[in-house]
């Protein structure tokens, strides 16, 4: 099956001329083959949202967010059916793509708020007979470059408060995970909304260009490594878009030795090796200060070593395969890196069969001990199911080794004091913090943080700041003349 895109209203036949193959990565198993789609088609998908915008920014927000209503009951009635579709082509558990798709789902609800969250400012009689006003309006067309590693929900972090301010928009998916987008776009049909209000456009680095380059496209959103949200930053602002580019993380967690040793190491060993440690909130290095060391040491060794890896369909399975055997490879260098650099092999994921699914993209589970806080593997972002422990003596020393680092996505500390609680969230450099919790994923009405390389950009995805990234603000003020009630 060759994959279509969505251009005004229809679905498009590309005219590609080189696909992929989009495989599932727990059996290898070729699901669809999705076109490269040229330049050309990013254009027309443009030029109809462009069309669209037009009588789309002068529909009310109350109407607007009607879609959005219909389009969250849609996803509701779908949730199976989306979530096994993520776990077919994406490898994580079907608990955790369940999980991805109510967070799609809650971004729509508070995208529903927009009549609300639109609200300019307004103030009578600044001066003898003028008043003074702020309303915001929307952009125009915008686009998001979408991740391989969230397909259904991190296009969610933009796109319905993008349709909800206004505009009108275009949704790149990665080429390696196509197919759930391609059922939620089914679903958007079905809610009626206007033709060219809404496009899907298949492609890789040529449609991502495209993207980048097309002058009448205002506002880009994007969620992926540092050094491609790097180029994607440059080049679209280059070209006078507004951007905000999610790059890489290397998160922390400090482990004090009077956290709960129980709850620290199963919410570690979630964030360490859910989804198969391929997201931008996975804990990549657990900080143990004093006595913890042994503690915390021991009990998440045995915790890595007992996680039931497999085919995130069936029963049981804790954590899926990584996406490509690319990523695999890789992985299982950095793990060798590691080792190279000095640090133990505590528990080593390398080599991984899983009957049944001998052709996978399996890693278990892998803890490094005695890592070199100055070395490669700590530094490197893996994505992937490895945890580097590191020891420290004190808080300070903690903090200080968390704001050393180039990223700043997501730091957490696991502690029963609230005075050192306090210190942390104070302290460390990073714009998601999380207090014993292992993955400090903020709600959709919160914005999603993330400081240094970890974030290009002013504002961020999800509530008030999509708000203000897809509107821009104007300013009025009025005079009338003075006998203006003589009129009437």
């Amino acid at each position: 099956m060759i994959l279509p895109n969505y251009i005004n209203g229809q679905w498009c036949t590309s005219i590609a001329t080189e696909y992929l193959d989009v495989l599932n990565p727990a059996t290898a198993e070729i699901l669809a083959k999705v076109p490269l789609s040229p330049a050309s088609e990013v254009n027309q998908a443009t030029e109809a949202a462009a069309e669209a915008f037009v009588s789309w920014r002068r529909t009310p927000p109350t109407e607007r967010v009607q879609y959005l209503f219909k389009l969250k009951y849609l996803l509701e009635e779908n949730l199976e059916d989306l979530a096994r579709t993520i776990t077919t082509e994406c490898g994580k558990t079907l608990a955790e793509s369940k999980g991805e798709m109510q967070r799609a789902i809650e971004n729509v609800e508070v995208a529903c708020g927009i009549p609300m969250m639109m609200q300019g400012t307004n103030l009578e009689d600044i001066a003898r007979g003028i008043d003074e006003m702020m309303i915001r309006q929307p952009l125009g067309v915008a686009a998001v470059i979408a991740p391989f590693n969230f397909p259904g929900m991190i296009p969610f972090w933009f796109m319905p408060y993008a349709l909800a301010c206004g505009n009108t928009y275009i949704v790149k998916p990665s080429e390696k995970v196509p197919l759930t987008m391609q059922k939620i776009f089914q679903l958007l049909e079905k809610t009626g909304l206007p033709k060219g209000v809404i496009n899907l456009v298949n492609g890789a680095k040529e449609a991502v260009d495209a993207i980048l380059d097309h002058p009448k496209i205002r506002a880009i959103s994007f969620v992926g490594s540092t050094p491609v949200a790097k180029y994607i930053y440059g080049r679209a602002a280059a070209n006078g878009k507004r951007v905000q580019c999610q790059g890489g993380a290397k998160n922390p967690l400090i482990v004090l030795p009077d956290a709960d040793l129980e709850m620290t190491t199963r919410i570690a060993a979630d964030s360490a090796f859910g989804c198969a440690g391929q997201r931008c909130l996975a804990a990549s290095i657990a900080v143990t200060v004093g006595q913890a060391r042994h503690t915390f040491t021991e009990a998440m060794t045995e915790t890595a070593k007992k996680r039931v890896v497999g085919n995130g369909l069936d029963q049981g399975v804790e954590m899926g395969p990584v996406i490509t055997t690319q990523s695999k490879a890789r992985i299982e260098d950095l793990i060798q890196k590691g080792s190279d650099e000095g640090a133990t092999v505590l528990v080593d994921g390398r080599n991984s069969k899983i009957s049944g699914y001998e052709n996978g993209n399996f890693v278990r589970p892998t803890i490094l001990q005695n890592v070199d806080p100055a070395g490669e593997i700590a530094r490197t972002e893996i994505f992937g199911p490895v945890l580097s422990l590191i020891h420290l003596e004190t808080i300070e020393q903690a903090i200080a080794l968390v704001n050393s680092g180039q990223y700043g996505n997501m730091a957490c500390l696991f502690t029963t004091s609230g005075a050192a609680a306090r210190k942390f969230r104070y302290e460390a450099e990073a714009g998601n913090i999380g207090i014993n919790i292992g993955v400090a994923a903020p709600m959709a009405f919160f914005p999603f943080s993330g400081w240094k390389e970890s974030f290009f950009g002013d504002l961020h995805g999800q509530s008030n700041h999509a708000v203000e990234f897809f509107t821009q603000t104007k300013v009025v003020v009025e005079r009338w003349p003075k006998d203006w009630s003589r009129q009437f």
